[in-house]
């Protein structure tokens, strides 16, 4: 892994207080974004600009999220310490960490074999964070390791995946960016009631990359 110095980790600080000016406030997520260094999920010719509160490619066609887009998300999801969180659309891995940092248990499921493959890697020097990586179609989730307290989806989704509401728990919470228009998705927090129906809220408009079917060899 790359070395985390203090350059690195006074970065890390100033992206915090943007952070917070952006309007993000919960102090379990700040920490989180303070702790998890972003530099090492990023090329090297991208590590100088690792936080910029900007999204970067990391191959695949895939991108690591803006950190704002990461706390955001992370915030709507009121992640409790050994929550099981399925994460749809693992990429960097960067997301991972931060919500394992937190203290969930991820499951974490990639359609794109060499991405997956590379991340994989990364995720094993974290070795004190409960995550379970998985190359697989996101769509069809993990029936095999739920029901889940959290989801969250971090490509843009043209509906809300069935599969993937019939695995949340009652009372539990997915985020998702959902519209498969290019250009803006709507973020959405669901509710899941007991007789399987959702309440919804909105939190303004995002853009993802999509969320794609069956895998990918590239």
């Amino acid at each position: 892994m790359q070395e985390d110095s203090y350059r690195h980790k006074g970065m890390r600080k100033q992206l915090v207080e943007t952070l917070r000016q952006k309007g993000i406030s919960d102090k379990a997520v700040l920490e989180a974004i303070n702790a998890v260094p972003r530099h090492v999920f990023l090329d090297s010719s991208f590590v100088e600009f690792a936080y910029q509160d900007k999204p970067f490619p990391i191959g695949s066609g895939q991108t690591i999220s803006q950190p704002y887009t990461v706390a955001f998300q992370t915030e709507l999801l009121n992640v409790q310490k050994n929550m099981k969180v399925l994460e749809i659309g693992t990429g960097s891995g960067y997301q991972a960490c931060v919500l394992a940092y937190m203290g969930a248990k991820v499951y974490t499921v990639e359609r794109q074999r060499k991405l997956f493959v590379k991340t994989k890697i990364l995720l094993s020097e974290f070795s004190s964070y409960r995550i379970k990586a998985f190359l697989c179609d996101g769509n069809n989730g993990l029936p095999t390791y739920g029901p889940f307290d959290r989801i969250i989806i971090t490509a843009a989704a043209p509906e809300i995946p069935q599969t993937l509401a019939d695995q949340l728990k009652t009372g539990g919470l997915m985020v998702i960016p959902l519209n498969d228009d290019t250009n803006c998705q709507t973020m959405l927090r669901l509710t899941k009631h007991e007789d399987g129906s959702f309440q919804k809220e909105t939190f303004g408009d995002f853009k993802f990359v999509p969320m794609l079917k069956d895998l990918g060899n590239d």
